[in-house]
């Protein structure tokens, strides 16, 4: 599952969690640790020299550095133990990591989730007050490329507008129940 800062993914995921049973893809980032964060949970805290090694062992199912600063990447052996022990895995991964996945894992299932409109996240992105006014500048231009490579790559499968966090969250479990009915059960998304 994908989707831009503050359009609601992370919610829609935990309830994915809950009402399917579906296992959640830990990923590793060289960014600092939180005091709220435990590592193996949230992330998987790891340097730069150790991202490293494990982007040349080939570790990771998809990797990339976000805003010029921290790398994040999905841990390929966890995700695929999961797979193989029948599960559904749900990866919270952006656009340039659901490209990487869809080349190596085919038949996963991709959802983006976008804002009623270009207002609206905007509005989401200030009400959250998490950042400065720069960083959300920042992010809503980098979340209006988000959605145009989206739209552009053919990568996703399905797109729900989070107009109503109930409603799309309802949406995301038909279409996951739909494809878990009809094939592999794999769906892809990217925590940032």
């Amino acid at each position: 599952m994908s989707g831009p800062s503050g359009v609601g993914k992370t919610s829609i995921i935990h309830s994915m969690l809950d009402r399917l049973g579906a296992a959640f893809s830990v990923s590793a980032t060289t960014r600092p640790q939180s005091d709220k964060e435990r590592h193996g949970v949230d992330y998987f805290f790891i340097s730069k020299d150790e991202f490293q090694r494990w982007v040349d062992a080939g570790r990771f199912l998809e990797y990339a550095q976000v805003f010029g600063r921290n790398w994040y990447g999905t841990p390929r052996d966890a995700v695929e133990e999961q797979l193989g022990q029948g599960k559904v895995v749900v990866l919270d991964i952006d656009v340039q990591g659901a490209a990487q996945v869809k080349r190596s894992m085919p038949d996963a299932f991709f959802i983006f989730i976008l804002p009623p409109s270009d207002a609206e996240l905007l509005r989401r992105l200030r009400d959250r007050g998490r950042d400065d006014a720069d960083s959300i500048e920042r992010r809503h231009a980098e979340a209006r490329k988000e959605i145009g490579f989206a739209h552009e790559s053919g990568v996703y499968d399905a797109f729900v507008v989070n107009d109503d966090l109930a409603r799309a969250t309802n949406e995301v479990e038909s279409l996951v129940r739909a494809r878990i009915a009809s094939g592999p059960a794999s769906i892809a998304s990217r925590r940032r």
